[in-house]
């Protein structure tokens, strides 16, 4: 077999940490948090697009679990994941070969106050919804405020931070930030916009699958069987086929979306020709499971796609509105008694490397060792309340990679009794004499958690404490971690080289009890907090960088989650017929790469 391997040229990650440009004081195509946008306004398309792509054809992928709704910008419902993205426009969008720039979509232009205190968006004259109708300021503004106050938590935040929206010409709407911040001014053209007339009679908040909204986007919803498949059609009169921004993308006919009970299922059906792309987590699946007579015979080409993006983090999360995690000695102990290095080689071959911070493998990494510079001058005020390795340096254990693993398994008794519980006959207790017991949930369907849950329990029972691995299906699943209903689960966070205000939904402690709310582990903290409000108001690429190396030592060492391994390079697997361009964006296969410009050849 043949695997394509695509090397990234290099120093294009630099960029993103460039100095901040001039405050912008009229109307550009697009806006960069740092420095200016790298396509200037003549630019005819994204680098990582191909303009000449031909349309047709059809791509099939598969998502493991189910979906009860369509509608992804609500808090109830299970929703298939890449909806929001493939199904959906905003006023501006993101380009991912750059952090964080964004160009005109349904805006023309976006003009920013000198002093970030507002932001305003034109609306292109020919910005239309698949009905055909014309996207107004209207629309717009009902989209905001509807989605501040009924919508999504991802919205509810930044909406507390708006002072105002109005219209300020027939295609210009102003939005006024309470806060200075240029961020904020940003994240305002990528919230979705709807069509305010198909809600008139209609509940927003109410999910389901028989109110399906209508959209601006490129893709319309055109057939869906709950819990099975939806299939999204291109929209042949979509309205910007010829904007720069959309040039090359969203050309493939068809993208059907499969749903499967489990990962088994999933690979059966892409060995067998059912789906036509699959994602390989597991690097030992990929050197083991990627010999089938389709690979063979040439109809199945593999490619190995690099990237640069941090590895975020990943692992099995513990929620600390338990009494039992509100310790970190004891989440400390959660964390030797996790063997890596015998888990890694049983999962992956050992070929992944581990996630050491939840901005490793990227220049925004926290740097090993004790903190230096800005990066200790920010931490100072706040070391009373600093864990042990947020100063110092925090580094994960290291097993031998024998399978009993006795250093990390004394490490954690010992932690636990230092915490106040003690082993008796076999049996951790706590100071009333019971058991400790907590329960793992996961969501039916991925084979490698369940393997990495099980080593992890045998490892567990060693420290004397029993736990209880619950799975359930999606709908349950999104029901209980909304309400943080769970003692311990899985947990991936994918992390941007250009990290925010987003950060405050993460681990911000307004969203402690917000339900629906992505703070899982229950994270507040005052140098996060503070962390986070440097990283927004940092003035030069220095002090940007060192608030974010300063947040990712007080969240590693804070111990929320026992971290795993994370994959430099993403796998794919996927039908011959199936192409993309080989200048590959430095976020790799992320977000607005796959399928948004492969192209079908027949």
């Amino acid at each position: 077999m043949q695997t394509h391997c695509f090397i990234k040229r290099a120093g294009v990650v630099a960029l993103a940490l460039a100095l901040a440009s001039p405050a912008i004081a009229e109307p550009s195509h697009g806006v960069a948090m740092y420095g200016a946008p790298a396509l200037a306004a003549d630019f005819t398309h994204l680098p990582y697009a191909n303009p000449d792509a031909p349309t047709g054809g059809r791509i099939v992928t598969g998502e493991v679990g189910s979906f009860d709704s369509l509608n992804p910008h609500i808090r109830e419902g299970s929703v298939p994941w890449q909806l929001r993205f493939l199904a959906y426009e905003s006023l501006l969008g993101r380009s991912y070969d750059e952090p964080f720039t964004l160009y005109g979509l349904l805006a023309e232009t976006v003009e920013i106050a000198e002093d970030h205190s507002w932001v305003e968006f034109t609306l292109r004259g020919e910005a239309a919804f698949s009905d055909g109708s014309p996207v107004t300021v209207e629309d717009v503004i009902w989209s905001f405020e509807t989605l501040g106050t009924d919508g999504h938590p991802r919205y509810l935040g930044s909406w507390t931070r708006v002072e105002g929206i109005e219209a300020v010409g027939e295609r210009t709407v102003r939005i006024t930030l309470a806060e200075n911040d240029r961020e904020l001014a940003m994240i305002m053209g990528l919230r979705p916009i709807l069509q305010a007339a198909q809600w008139e009679d209609a509940d927003f908040t109410e999910s389901g699958l028989t109110n399906v909204p209508i959209t601006t986007a490129p893709y319309i919803i055109d057939d869906f069987e709950a819990g099975r498949f939806v299939s999204l059609r291109r929209n042949p009169d979509y309205w910007g086929v010829d904007v720069p921004f959309r040039r090359g993308t969203n050309v493939i006919d068809e993208i059907r979306m499969e749903f499967f009970g489990d990962g088994n299922a999933m690979r059966e059906a892409f060995t067998s020709g059912l789906i036509t792309t699959q994602r390989e987590t597991s690097a030992q699946a990929w050197a083991d499971n990627y010999d089938f007579p389709r690979v063979q015979n040439g109809e199945v080409e593999l490619a190995e796609i690099p990237h640069q993006r941090p590895s975020g983090i990943t692992g099995f999360v513990m929620n600390t509105r338990n009494p039992l995690f509100s310790d970190w000695r004891v989440r400390e102990a959660m964390i030797q008694a996790f063997n890596f290095e015998f888990i890694n080689q049983t999962i992956n071959g050992g070929v992944d490397p581990r996630i050491t911070s939840y901005f490793s493998n990227s220049p925004l990494s926290m740097q090993p060792g004790t903190a230096e510079g800005r990066v200790a001058e920010f931490l100072a005020p706040f070391e009373a309340d600093l864990l042990p390795g947020a100063l110092e340096g925090y580094v994960l254990p290291v097993s031998d990679g024998s399978e009993r693993n006795r250093n990390g398994i004394r490490a954690a008794i010992a932690l636990m009794e230092e915490a106040g519980y003690n082993v008796e006959e076999g049996v951790m207790t706590g100071a009333d004499g019971a058991p400790v017991t907590f329960e793992i949930l996961l969501q039916t369907g991925s084979s490698e958690n369940d393997s990495i849950a099980n080593i992890y329990v045998e490892a567990l029972s060693r420290v004397g404490i029993d736990v209880t691995v619950t799975r359930v299906d999606s709908a349950q699943y999104r029901e209980r971690t909304d309400v943080f209903d769970f003692d311990m689960t899985y947990y991936r966070r994918g992390l941007s080289l250009s990290p925010g205000n987003e950060q405050r939904l993460y681990w911000g402690c307004e969203t402690v009890e917000a339900e629906g709310s992505r703070n899982l582990m229950g994270a507040c903290h005052p140098a996060i907090e503070a962390m986070v409000d440097t990283m927004l108001s940092a003035a030069s690429q220095d002090d940007y960088r060192a608030a974010v190396r300063a947040l990712d030592r007080v969240l590693i060492s804070q111990r929320y989650v026992v971290p795993f391994h994370h994959n430099p390079i993403s796998r794919l697997a996927f039908n011959s017929e199936l192409e993309f361009p080989d200048y590959i964006p430095i976020y790799g296969d992320w977000i607005g790469w796959q399928p948004d410009v492969w192209w079908v050849e027949e």
